[in-house]
């Protein structure tokens, strides 16, 4: 069935509708936060939400992060804010101070963040949207793959999930980057663009400016679509994991004095995939720690190779075995 009206741009249409579908899950009445950069994806995004929520009876607002990262932020974000206002969205902009912790990406993300959360919880929002893209999506696949840090990362990101508890909602995921600008070209909006977006001292901008372009150029088009698709099945595969490990852990895992053990026996009869998950889970739910591939197989090893090697030493813990069982306890 076509969505589209008589006269309106397809670009529009398909945004749109791409919130009309996220904005069913959320009650009437409440209130969602738009997060609001004023980049084409974010601006895109506050104009579908500003004509959509009225429709169903949902209180949408705008709220626009300051890094006060470059001169002219504030001038951006009051911009970014109007914007908003004449979209129909009631708006705020809050200023954050950027750490340096992980890095100015990883710093950023994590005062944007928590500003957003903050916020949505003053508001008493039921779920924060977010401009994320396919382009996005695709982006991300790449960089955890270059990393090589598993299938988690190459899961991507999920259209919902969830931001210190508030649902976190990503509803332009299907939707690739050319149409939200094309969009806001359509509606006449002319958005901000970011020079941090260009720089290609970080490894995002040249993954979207170099790496997936030659991808396209070498391989075909589609990339960005195929990765996508790739991500979606991987966090299928972790769902069904994840139904796995809850039946099989109960039967394996027990509490001891000092810590946790689980029965080297079972570790040792399951595939390797699911092996190494319980591991992993086990000292990240009870040590709050994530180990790597090669302390996760060091530790296996002493269920499926078990010669009489001592205690491992992990991060945050101590994994060894202990007759039957592989006992991690914290360290200290």
């Amino acid at each position: 069935m076509d969505e589209r009206r008589p006269g309106l741009d397809p670009a529009v249409a398909e945004v749109r509708l791409a919130v009309r579908q996220i904005l069913a899950v959320v009650e009437p009445g409440a209130v969602v936060v738009v997060a609001l950069s004023g980049g084409a994806d974010s601006l895109a995004l506050a104009a579908a939400t500003g004509f959509e929520a009225p429709k169903r009876g949902v209180r949408a607002v705008s709220v626009t992060i300051d890094h006060g990262l470059q001169d002219g932020s504030a001038d951006a974000a009051a911009a970014a804010a109007a914007k908003a206002e004449a979209l129909g969205l009631e708006a705020r902009v809050v200023r954050v101070e950027v750490g340096a912790a992980g890095g100015p990406e990883a710093a950023a993300r994590e005062a944007r963040y928590d500003a957003l959360h903050a916020a949505a919880t003053e508001l008493g929002a039921e779920a924060i949207l977010t401009a994320h893209t396919l382009d996005d999506q695709a982006e991300t696949v790449l960089l955890g793959l270059a990393r090589g840090s598993g299938a988690t990362s190459l899961q991507g990101m999920a259209e919902a999930s969830a931001l210190h508890g508030v649902p976190l909602l990503r509803p332009l995921l299907g939707v690739r980057r050319s149409t939200t600008r094309a969009a806001c070209a359509a509606e006449g909006l002319e958005p901000w663009d970011d020079p941090h977006n260009g720089d290609p001292r970080f490894a995002r901008v040249r993954v979207r400016d170099t790496v997936l372009p030659v991808l396209e150029a070498e391989l075909g088009p589609g990339i960005a679509e195929a990765l996508a698709r790739t991500a979606a099945q991987l966090r299928e595969d972790a769902a069904a994991f994840d139904e796995m490990i809850d039946e099989t852990i109960e039967d394996i895992v027990e509490h001891a004095e000092a810590g946790i053990s689980v029965s080297a026996a079972a570790l040792a009869a399951n595939p390797a995939a699911l092996r190494n998950r319980i591991i992993r889970l086990v000292v990240a739910s009870e040590f709050h720690q994530s180990l790597t591939r090669s302390q996760t197989l060091e530790v296996a090893r002493l269920a499926t190779d078990w010669s009489g090697q001592g205690p491992i030493d992990l991060p945050g813990c101590r994994a060894r075995r202990i007759g039957g069982r592989i006992e991690f306890s914290a360290l200290g």
